[in-house]
């Protein structure tokens, strides 16, 4: 178990909306996986803030899909192109004020099929850690977004024409159809 939270960079260009394709590049080896997640998004500038009030600066909370091409994670360096590829950060459909961050369940769907679910409770570290220790670091503003990680290993992966849904009640579903791209 690591002794704290793992934070991960993701880039703007990976972000999408609910609706909008998510597209393979043409040179990538795959497997391209999908991850189920709760984002909480910033309401105010964040600094130094403690665990106890870190969640009265989160605006609200929303889904993602944490999109990875795991041959690149494998060979890069980095995750600059495993995880922040145009189109690999999928997330909405809306923002939801007012849940408990830390008792929602997160179902992700290929083609109707229910392929993952767990509850946000049996995280590791909690939404107020993260973001107590991201704020030691870095100033969030509003609008920033942080996406906390899923339950474990994804099986199947990801191929053109599947419709992948993350799903929770309190938010909705976050639905995008996978395509090859074509050049």
């Amino acid at each position: 178990m690591p002794e704290q939270a793992d934070i991960g960079y993701r880039s703007n260009n990976a972000l999408i909306g609910s609706g909008h394709d998510i597209v393979i590049p043409r040179d990538s080896n795959g497997p391209v996986e999908y991850e189920g997640e709760l984002v909480a998004v910033i309401g105010r500038m964040a600094r130094h803030v403690s665990e106890a009030h870190a969640l009265d600066y989160v605006a609200g909370y929303t889904l993602g899909n944490d999109v990875s091409e795991r041959s690149w994670q494998k060979s890069d360096r980095t995750l600059w192109r495993a995880k922040n590829s145009d189109t690999f950060k999928p997330m909405g459909p809306r923002i939801v004020a007012g849940i408990d961050p830390m008792d929602q369940v997160i179902e992700v769907r290929i083609n109707g099929n229910t392929v993952s679910s767990y509850n946000t409770r049996g995280m590791i570290f909690s939404v107020a850690q993260y973001i107590a220790r991201m704020s030691r670091y870095v100033t969030l503003h509003p609008n920033d977004v942080i996406w906390f990680g899923c339950d474990g290993p994804t099986v199947p992966a990801l191929k053109p024409g599947d419709l992948v849904e993350v799903v929770n009640d309190a938010i909705g579903v976050l639905a995008n159809r996978v395509r090859q791209a074509v050049t």
